[in-house]
């Protein structure tokens, strides 16, 4: 008996082209929407945490120094907090009214610790009662305008925001004068200072406060 072969045929089928584009088109939207919702996401997630340099600083008010004191320093936001006061006749020597300011100079003050010359960190000399940079000698004021040169401009400040016992009702905030935010006097119900270290306006040319006294390098 002869062997009869049956071939056996294996068929399939194949998509279209329109379902080919079909298919294309699809993952391209779900790629759009993906990273659509990525970027999303990202813009409401806060870049900065509270207590962590370029987001907020939340201090009790009690953290504050004394009127016309010596300047807090607060090393995790790079600032140093200051209280001030020209017509408070106590710390005079640290904190004095200019003859070309034509207004007295009260509140508080979130002063950036990085020197406007070159970068540098300065800090506060107890002995001379003003802010020294070491690397070129600048010297500001206790507000952190400019004593003496190199520095080309005041110290730059962060803003303020006074808050309730809540530290979520805000009482008062620091106002732009001139692009620069001025002290901030604080109303008598502040229970907690706000400090937004992403929120720096850069400190303004003035007169060298040396030259009114005839005394400048």
């Amino acid at each position: 008996m002869a062997n009869v072969a049956v071939e056996a045929g294996v068929t399939g089928t194949g998509i279209t082209r329109r379902e080919f584009l079909y298919y294309i088109w699809g993952a391209s939207m779900a790629l759009f929407t993906a990273q659509a919702a990525g970027l999303l996401i990202w813009y409401l997630i806060p870049r900065f945490r509270e207590g962590e340099f370029g987001g907020a600083f939340v201090l009790p008010v009690d953290s504050l120094p004394e009127v016309n004191g010596e300047p807090v320093n607060f090393p995790e936001g790079r600032f140093w907090l200051v209280n001030l006061d020209t017509t408070n006749p106590q710390g005079q020597e640290r904190m004095y009214r200019a003859p070309d300011e034509d207004s007295e100079i009260k509140g508080v003050a979130a002063i950036y610790k990085v020197c406007t010359h070159l970068g540098c960190i300065y800090a506060w000399t107890p002995a001379n009662n003003r802010f020294e940079c070491p690397c070129h000698g600048s010297k500001y004021r206790l507000d952190g305008r400019r004593i003496e040169s190199p520095a080309p401009r005041t110290l730059d400040r962060f803003r303020v925001d006074a808050l309730a016992a809540d530290k979520q009702t805000v009482l008062a905030s620091s106002e732009l004068k001139d692009n620069f935010w001025m002290p901030l006097e604080l109303p008598p119900d502040t229970a907690f200072l706000r400090i937004d270290t992403g929120d720096k306006k850069n400190g303004p040319s003035q007169t060298l406060l040396c030259s009114f006294t005839d005394s400048c390098p």
